[in-house]
Formats: structure tokens, C-alpha cells, sequence
């Protein structure tokens, strides 16, 4: 049996057992998403770019290329987000079927739980080796954040924008949030995935996360380099770990990836798998 006190945060991020009481959306016969009944009803009033039938909903079958779906999707927001349904955030992902599969259409991140469609994000281990242990480098997030405001955070970690990849989003955000210079931040090793499922107000989170470690330099200090992080601090891994199993200070989803890497650097146990296997439960 795994550890009840760090499979508590897996369970936290996979609530949801089975997409019951959601509605299948598809755009160009592939399933991106889940909708609840009341977005679906408020699509219905958009009959000429939503189509209804015994399967779900789906974007209209005119509506042949990525630019096509883009368009019919960011035209319906508007009047979606002044109803109520989603919050629209300003800034365009990707919708795919799987994580590496075509894109299909771009659609704004806050509209992402709304329709169910995945997301994906980099989050980056900044690690310090030192001849007492490993060292992790991590963020306090800002307290005016929306979401887990005054918690513990990766060093450097955020949503793949439309058109990037997830190496040229980790260059970005590292620059951005903590102000690493593009050379050390493109030595980051990839690491691997974590990813769950949630619901929550919003909608259905479909999240897929790619991990990566950053060896960061003695007398390399991150610094903030926007609002999304009030300072960073260097813990022992020891005292992180001691974090994730006795307290809520870490961001809900950072604390997969943290688990992650204990598991990868044998400072948590796993003898029947359960951990690592829990870890991904999320989008392929």
C-alpha cells in the first residue's frame, strides 16, 4: 500500500471516477473534450457550428481546418462567458485528441475546463547537489493569485501556448518567472509526465504536465521576473518531501510532479507501484 499521507494528493487530483452526467464534444470525428449539460444546452443556440446527435456534441462537420474550428469556437465564447459558463483569459492553447497527436483548433485556456479539452504544461526541478543531499529550488507563489495563492511552486512551471513547444514554453516561462538565462534553462533534462483528471467549478481539468530537471549553478539564485511568484527559496529535499506528506503548503497538482521526482531519486518507496502508477491518470 502506498503511503496514505502522499497518495492523498494523487486522490486529490483524480476526483472524479467516470465522466458521467458529461456530454462528449468532438471536433472533426475525434472526442477533445467533455461538456456539461448546461454548456451543451447554450450550444444549441449556435446550430450552425454545433451539431447534436446520439454521441455528443460536435463542432459542425463544415468546419474542415484548425483555422475553420478556431474561429467558430472563439466567436461562440463571448456570449458563453458573459452567461457564465467559462471565464475567457485571453490566451490560446491547443486542442489535440491525445498530447502528441494534430492540432485540431486553438481555444482560449479559460475556456478549457468548460469544454473539457486538454491542457498541457512544463514544470521544471531546480535541483542543487550538494554533498548533504539534494537540494530543490522552489517558488512562493504570489499572494493575488487566483489559484493557490502564497503556495509552494515548481521554480519554473506554466501552460504551453498555442504554437510552442513544450522546450520553447520552458525557455519562456523561465526567463519570465525567474529570470534564468535561456542557455541554462535550455539544459533542462526531460524527465518525464504526470497527469490526472479533475473536476472542479470550472469544468473538467484534463491536465498532462512534462517534467523536467534543471541542474541550477551554485550562486545562480533564481529572481522574480513578473507577478506570478513573491520569492524563491533553496529546501532541502528532505524538508520538501516532509511538505508534500504533512502539510497543504504546495500547489495541488506540484505536488505530483514533486512526487515524481522523489520516486526517480529513491527518497520515496514504491514497492507494489501504486505511486508511479497514480501519477499518470490523465490524458495519453
Amino acid at each position: 500500500m502506498p503511503d496514505p499521507a502522499l497518495f492523498r494528493h494523487i486522490q486529490a487530483c483524480n476526483n472524479i471516477a467516470s465522466p458521467a452526467g458529461l456530454i462528449p464534444f468532438r471536433m472533426g470525428g475525434a472526442q477533445v473534450g467533455w461538456v456539461k449539460p448546461e454548456l451543451a444546452q447554450a450550444l444549441t443556440f449556435r446550430p450552425r457550428d454545433f451539431h447534436f446527435d446520439r454521441d455528443g456534441v460536435s463542432l459542425a462537420g463544415r468546419l474542415r481546418s484548425p483555422g475553420q474550428r478556431s474561429q467558430a469556437l472563439a466567436e461562440a465564447l463571448p456570449a458563453l462567458a458573459a452567461r457564465g459558463h467559462l471565464r475567457l483569459r485571453g490566451e490560446d492553447f491547443d486542442v489535440r485528441e491525445t498530447s502528441t497527436g494534430p492540432v485540431l483548433a486553438t481555444l482560449d485556456r479559460g475556456a478549457l475546463p468548460a469544454f473539457g479539452v486538454m491542457s498541457q504544461g512544463v514544470h521544471v526541478n531546480g535541483l542543487v547537489r550538494r554533498p548533504d543531499g539534494l537540494h530543490v529550488w522552489v517558488g512562493v507563489r504570489a499572494r493575488a493569485k487566483a489559484v493557490a495563492p502564497g503556495q509552494l511552486d515548481n521554480v519554473v512551471a506554466g501552460g504551453i501556448p498555442a504554437g510552442l513547444s513544450a522546450e520553447e514554453c520552458l525557455v519562456k516561462e523561465a526567463a519570465e518567472e525567474a529570470c534564468l538565462p535561456p542557455g541554462l534553462a535550455a539544459a533542462a533534462r526531460p524527465a518525464g509526465r504526470v497527469s490526472y483528471i479533475m473536476a472542479n467549478a470550472e469544468g473538467l481539468r484534463r491536465d498532462v504536465l512534462h517534467c523536467y530537471d534543471l541542474d541550477i549553478p551554485e550562486g545562480v539564485i533564481p529572481r522574480p521576473g513578473d507577478d506570478e511568484v513573491e520569492r524563491f527559496e533553496l529546501w532541502p529535499a528532505a524538508r520538501l518531501l516532509e511538505a508534500v506528506r504533512a502539510t497543504d503548503s504546495v500547489k495541488f497538482n506540484v505536488n505530483l510532479v514533486l512526487l515524481d521526482l522523489f520516486l526517480r531519486e529513491g527518497l520515496v518507496e514504491d514497492p507494489d507501484g501504486a505511486l508511479r502508477a497514480g501519477l499518470d491518470q490523465g490524458p495519453d
